[in-house]
Formats: structure tokens, sequence, C-alpha cells
């Protein structure tokens, strides 16, 4: 594994930051929790890529908070554009 960052995917709605944390401590240093509220899923950093190979290989597919999780190695976020959306900018009717 090239990084010490996770991706925990189907999480239960309910689950905390503090939930995951002592989740994964017994795999190494859990350096930082980010859970997405509301949307099932989160990123744990680990200590080292060692430690986020060995809590992926005891955690992915285990049962937490009544569903089963879905751990891999995080991406790094796509860049953005800023050409895209918001519609902003140019005439909006009326007169100047």
């Amino acid at each position: 594994m090239n990084t010490s960052k996770l991706y925990v995917g189907n999480l239960s709605y309910s689950v905390t930051s503090r939930e995951l944390t002592d989740l994964f401590s017994p795999h190494g240093t859990v350096k930082d929790v980010k859970v997405i509220e509301g949307k099932g899923f989160g990123f744990v950093e680990m200590g080292s890529p060692t430690e986020a190979e060995a809590a992926k290989n005891a955690l992915n597919n285990q049962e937490f908070s009544g569903r089963q999780l879905k751990i891999d190695e995080a991406k790094p976020p796509k860049p953005r554009s800023d050409f895209g959306g918001g519609g902003g900018g140019g005439r909006r009717g009326g007169r100047y």
C-alpha cells in the first residue's frame, strides 16, 4: 500500500469518528478520522502504510454497526475545474 489513508465505505449513518478511531486503533496509530455525515463513508489515516494495510486486511468486509465495511486505499481527490456549474455571470434579464 502506498498511502496511510483509507476509505471506509458502507458505514451506518450513526457511526461517529470516535467509534471509527476505536475500531481501527488495535491495528496501529490512528492519526485522523473523518466521517462524512449523511453519506455513509469516511476516511481513516493510520500512522504508516504498513498499519493501513494491516487495518484493511483485518477489517474489510467485517460487520460494524450492522453493516459490512468496505475498506480500500483512499484515492487523492479529483482536481476541480473552475468552469463547471454555477451558471453565474452574464446578463440576467432586465436593463443595464
